[in-house]
């Protein structure tokens, strides 16, 4: 069993260390053998019985109060479990991010039961092509035609796009230009002019495709929020969510240590031990620390957002980046201690090693995230500097 001795730190409640030993229970049962053939069908299998199990309960609330600790420690435990499991866990809570936020209650009736049972499968349609990081720029259309939007346009490398049952769709309304035009949208799969175009493929499969809208009608009801707030909304979503992924990418890497630990304890190089190397002994370290750094600053993250701060941009921020980045150096050690056997395709660590990179793009690639944090410091300092 990985470290647990993290969950004794004030970042966490006995609810928390509760939930956490439940799901590593579960999960050592559960997701000892998943099959990753046919990634459709494994995540619909994973969602039904991550709804069955109760784990999705925590990835939506009808009051918006979702609780970042206990997301954050479910991402870390099913990351190190399998990738696949924390994913599927993962967009139920990114797909219903909007509805549980700022949803009517009309939305959260209909959608968030189904949702937190497995019963329905959602997805967060946000990127498009052209635009990718840069929201604002977003060229998607929904024009209002009496009780009635209209919507057309692409939205590109949606998680969970062709097996979704409903998407939180982001469009231009044209309140304003820029970040200030945009509006949020539930729109169920099977509404017609919704298409799947494309499904794409990664080095660790995923469910991922690009939709088309050609003259989509959805009803008016259908607006999350007010029109104009889609960019804020889209925000406050990822501020709550970034969080977790950096919890998933320090999943992966707790799994690389404990991996990379067992390997060097196991092997002997000219009838010695691995682990005795000097060299092995300094992996180890820089593994471990990048492990409870990366752990420090997730938690520090999540603990501030339930602690009541309206945002954690710069926490979530520097979260998501040291720890996606820390990971991917944490997995290649890894990889570099088993030697030839580390990219044996079916090993442990060589498929860590391709889930590991996708985190360092999507929500927030890695320099967007240097940008945030940047920005976030010089105004903060400008702030200090004007109360002085």
């Amino acid at each position: 069993m990985a470290d647990q001795t993290f969950l004794d730190w004030p970042f966490f409640e006995e609810a928390h260390r509760t939930c956490a030993a439940e799901l590593e229970a579960w999960a050592e049962q559960a997701l000892a053998s998943v099959n990753h053939a046919d990634v459709d069908d494994s995540c619909r299998d994973l969602v039904a019985r991550l709804g069955e199990a109760g784990v999705l309960q925590a990835t939506a609330a009808e009051d918006g109060a979702l609780d970042v600790r206990t997301l954050c420690l479910s991402r870390e435990i099913l990351a190190r479990h399998d990738g696949l499991a924390d994913f599927a866990f993962a967009m139920q809570g990114l797909g219903t991010g909007a509805i549980s936020l700022f949803g009517s209650a009309a939305q959260k009736a209909k959608w968030l039961p189904l949702t937190r049972a497995g019963k329905a499968i959602a997805a967060f349609a946000l990127t498009e092509p052209q635009s990718g990081s840069d929201v604002a720029n977003s060229t998607m259309t929904a024009v209002q035609d009496g009780n009635e939007f209209v919507l057309n346009g692409e939205k590109t490398w949606i998680s969970n796009g062709g097996i979704a049952d409903v998407y939180a769709v982001f469009a231009r309304t044209g309140e304003a230009p820029g970040a200030k035009g945009l509006s949020a949208f539930v729109v169920p799969a099977d509404t017609p002019g919704l298409s799947v175009v494309e499904r794409l493929e990664t080095i660790a499969p995923h469910p991922l495709a690009t939709l088309r809208f050609e003259n989509c009608r959805i009803p008016a009801d259908a607006l999350i929020g007010e029109a104009g707030r889609g960019f804020a909304i889209a925000m406050s979503v990822l501020d709550v969510f970034r969080s977790t992924v950096a919890a998933a990418a320090l999943g992966f890497a707790r799994r690389a240590l404990d991996e990379a630990v067992t390997r060097v304890q196991a092997r002997e190089v000219q009838g010695a031990p691995l682990f005795e190397l000097q060299m092995v002994q300094g992996h180890i370290a820089d593994m471990a620390l990048d492990v409870d750094a990366a752990a420090l600053l997730v938690y520090r993250a999540a603990w501030a957002k339930d602690s009541g701060a309206p945002r954690v941009t710069r926490e979530a921020a520097m979260a998501k980046l040291f720890a996606t980045d820390h990971a991917q150096q944490v997995i290649d050690k890894a990889v570099q201690l088993f030697g030839g056997d580390g990219v044996r395709s079916g090993e442990v660590v060589e498929r860590l090693y391709r889930e590991i990179r996708a985190l360092r793009i999507y929500e927030g690639a890695s320099d967007v995230q240097r940008v945030v944090i940047a920005r976030q410091t010089l105004a903060n300092a400008a702030a200090e500097g004007a109360r002085k």
